[in-house]
């Protein structure tokens, strides 16, 4: 099984693939999708889409786990990160591409068993569960790939 995971940004979205086979987890590959802030948002959106079609068909993902951000500390921040989101999502149905949301908690206690790990703790055990020679980087992928393991733990899928 490939699991696509995705964190939302209209600046960055982060994304991470993992193959999930019985014995183990396995990183296929990790970044980000970055946007120029001079684009209108609707370029912005439309580079999202065009870049994560690309991933899809080069990683023919099974399933899609993005997180899903209730509060947000910016209220400028929300909108942008919402819309992110709405093309992600449109993107995998598109595909046929089963979606699985994943709040911050539920990933961080899924990847560190601990629901307020901070971001070093989180990005340690992503290196650790991966078997990654550094901690993935930057923030944005490693968020990403934390969704992504959330989906094989949560649903302890085999292979």
């Amino acid at each position: 099984m490939i699991i696509l995971g995705i964190d939302p940004g209209t600046a960055t979205t982060g994304y991470g693939i993992i193959k999930k086979t019985k014995q183990k987890l396995k990183c296929l590959g990790y970044g980000c999708i970055k946007t120029d802030p001079c684009w209108t948002p609707g370029e912005r959106l439309k580079k999202i889409n065009n870049e994560l079609n690309k991933l899809i068909r080069q990683y023919k993902p099974t399933v899609l786990a993005v997180e899903n951000v209730y509060f947000f500390k910016n209220l400028k921040t929300a909108m942008p990160v919402s819309q992110a989101k709405g093309v992600v999502l449109l993107t995998a149905a598109k595909k046929k591409i089963p979606i699985y949301e994943f709040t911050p908690l539920q990933i961080k206690t899924a990847v560190t068993g601990y629901g307020k790990a901070d971001k070093k703790q989180i990005k340690e055990m992503i290196k650790i569960l991966l078997e990654l020679k550094n901690v993935p980087s930057p923030d944005d992928a490693a968020d990403a790939l934390g969704a992504a393991i959330c989906y094989s733990q949560f649903f302890n899928i085999r292979g």
